[in-house]
Parts: C-alpha cells; structure tokens; sequence
C-alpha cells in the first residue's frame, strides 16, 4: 500500500513539474529570449531569471546576447594602382535589439554573418580602392577601420544588431606586389643612402678646409711668436756678450776662442787647413795672449 502512494506521489511530482516547465522559462545573463505565440512574435525577455508563458501556444526561442565574433577569411582587394593586397580581418558583434533581429533575420546567427561578412566585405573593398598599396598598408589602416566599422553599424542597426568593433589583422601584398614594392624601397633607401653620403662628403670637405686653415692660422702665429721670442733671445744675448765684452774684453776674447774652436772641432772628421801662426791660434800658443 505504501509502495503504491509513492508511486502516486511521484506521478503527481512530475504532472505538476512538467505543468510548472510548460507556463515558465529561464533566461540567463547571456541570453535573450523571445515569446512566439501562432507564429507571431508577442515580447522579448533579456533580463535573467525566471519567466512566465502561456501553456502550449507559446514558444520560447533564445538567442546568444554576447558578443559574438565574425573571422572572416583572408580575402584579395585591389588598390588605386590596381594592385592585389590580401586582407585578414575580423568583425566583433553582438544582438542590440531582439525583436528586428528576429523580424529581419529570423534570429539566424548564420544569416547574420552572412549579411554582416557581405556588407564589411564591399565596404573595405570600396576603401582599399581609394588608396595606393603604401597608403593600404601602412598609412590609413585606422582610418579604413573607422569608416568601414561605422557605415557596417548604421546597416547592422536596421537588422537589430550593434556592430562592437572591426578590426584588420593583416594586409599582406600579393607575391609579384612584394617584390615591386621591395627592390622601390631598396632603390629608396639607396637614394636616401647616397644622399647623406654626399652630404657627410660635403661636410667633412668643410671640415678638413676650417681645420687646414686653423692649422695655417696657428703654425703662422707660433712662429710669428717663436720668432719674436728668439729675437728677443738674442737681443738679450747681445746685451749680456756686450756688457761682458766691457767688463773683462781679455775674458770675452778667450771665451770666443773657446766657443770656435769646440765649434770647428766637433767631429773627428773635421778639418781645418789654416796657417798655425794665424790669430785663431793665438790662445793654444799662448793663453795669455791678448
């Protein structure tokens, strides 16, 4: 008997909790629900936690509320000069209003990837046409993502979807691009290179003709000095050998004699052909010679 209270027990659980599970619904943080009663949208619920429905004539459909990632792949636009440059890019989006989004797409994630990939995709290839290879792949980046993210927002808003941010990874040249763009940078930085070669030429010519006329400018002012130095040198000498002369004339006398003969002989190799009587000899012969 009491086996079969709890079975009555249990079916009576269940009969309320299937009643319960077919009146309410749960929302999460991340999710956005909408309520379809016959086929017509009657209300969306974004707010987390626990929700009420009409029994059997309605349905209940949840969409993804975060934010949402399209990666595109890689895909060839031409430049200006008709160039091919290869595109790696991404778009990150996310549900902004749930009842156009399920109007207009039928809150298909895939119909909005494809709507969101198709209008980023002309919009960059309407923006890399505008400009050369240079300017593609370093120059206007940011510009390109700005124009192309806030004209994709203003269509993603008639579909109920807020686009957060665009973003381009990579520009890459395509192979025959690379090497015409690389042997123009080669030849560039040859230019650059020869340029301030010549200009380093120019300034070292300077240089060295500032500094051969200092060296010119100092050795004739050193030996403008010198000379005035040793002619004050020898004034001062000729005064001294004067004033000696007039004190002792016999001393001088001698000390000339001297200065000559250690002059004249100076090297063993040194001769002097000359008369023995004659006055330079005068002090060897005798020293009190006057």
């Amino acid at each position: 008997m009491n086996q079969a209270k709890l079975i009555i027990m249990v079916v009576i659980v269940a009969v309320i909790l299937m009643g319960i599970r077919s009146f309410t619904f749960t929302v999460d943080q991340w999710e956005k629900a909408i309520v379809v009663r016959f086929g017509e949208v009657i209300r969306y619920e974004d707010k987390p936690g626990l929700h009420f429905k009409t029994p059997v004539i309605d349905s209940v459909y949840k969409l993804n509320g975060r934010i949402l990632t399209l990666d595109a792949a890689p895909q060839r636009f031409l430049t200006l000069e008709k160039k091919n440059v290869i595109v790696d890019w991404f778009v990150k989006w996310r549900i902004a209003d749930a009842l156009t989004y399920w109007t207009a797409l039928g809150g298909q994630e895939q119909a909005a990837r494809g709507r969101l990939e198709q209008r980023v995709r002309s919009d960059l290839l309407n923006e890399f046409g505008k400009r050369t290879v240079h300017d593609a792949v370093s120059g206007d980046r940011e510009e390109i993502m700005r124009i192309v993210s806030a004209g994709a927002d203003r269509e993603a808003r008639a579909l109920g979807i807020e686009v957060v941010d665009i973003r381009i990874k990579r520009v890459d040249l395509d192979e025959k691009v690379s090497e015409s763009v690389y042997q123009r940078m080669v030849a560039e930085r040859a230019r650059i290179a020869k340029e301030f070669r010549a200009r380093g030429a120019e300034e070292a010519e300077k240089i060295r003709a500032d500094a051969e006329r200092r060296r010119e400018i100092l050795l004739a002012e050193a030996y403008g000095k010198a000379e005035r130095i040793r002619g004050e040198g020898d004034g001062t000498a000729t005064a001294i050998y004067a004033e000696a002369y007039g004190d002792d004339p016999e001393f001088y006398a001698l000390y000339r004699s001297l200065n000559a003969y250690r002059q004249s002989f100076s090297s063993k190799d040194d001769i002097l052909i000359i008369d023995p009587s004659a006055e330079f000899f005068k002090f060897l012969k005798d020293p009190r010679s006057q």
